[in-house]
């Protein structure tokens, strides 16, 4: 070969080297886009911690307003909507303060739904913090969907 078919063979590789590296560099930017993200919300709730845990962390409970029907079998909840069910592992559990479940169909294992009871030290005020995970383009829907469960919880509460 001469030296120009080198020096083009060597132009070549290095534009295929840069572009499987753009490539590259945009597909990793898909992956780390793609998934769910984590978000929390906050509501003020008019109950005392204790009332407020029981109703996030019992069969009975969660019933009142979250799902039509609740049934435990050791850690594991079936949740009941008209025909539709969904279980949800309990994973952690803390006295009159925070409530953590996974969805057992879920495919991410990061994700979750927490209920996180607050009281301020100063006015006594409670409130209850959701953590949650979503895809970016069901964020509003799932939003709009936990305003509505806990509008049911606040009824159900006389709050």
């Amino acid at each position: 070969m001469r030296s120009n078919q080198l020096s083009y063979l060597a132009v070549f590789e290095d534009a295929n080297l840069k572009k499987n590296l753009i490539l590259r560099n945009n597909l990793n930017k898909l992956i780390c886009m793609s998934g769910k993200k984590k978000f929390d919300m906050e509501y003020l709730i008019n109950a005392s911690p204790k009332v407020l845990f029981a109703r996030l962390s019992t069969p009975g409970g969660l019933s009142e307003w979250f799902a039509d029907d609740v049934n435990l079998e050791g850690n594991l909840y079936t949740f009941i909507w008209e025909k539709a069910s969904q279980k949800a592992e309990l994973l952690y559990t803390k006295e009159n303060r925070a409530v953590r479940f996974r969805w057992i169909e879920d495919t991410d294992p990061k994700s979750y739904f927490e209920f996180k009871i607050n009281q301020d030290d100063l006015t006594g005020d409670v409130s209850l913090t959701i953590t949650d995970f979503a895809e970016e383009d069901e964020m509003k829907d799932t939003r709009g969907l936990w305003d509505k469960q806990i509008n049911n919880l606040k009824s159900q509460l006389g709050s």
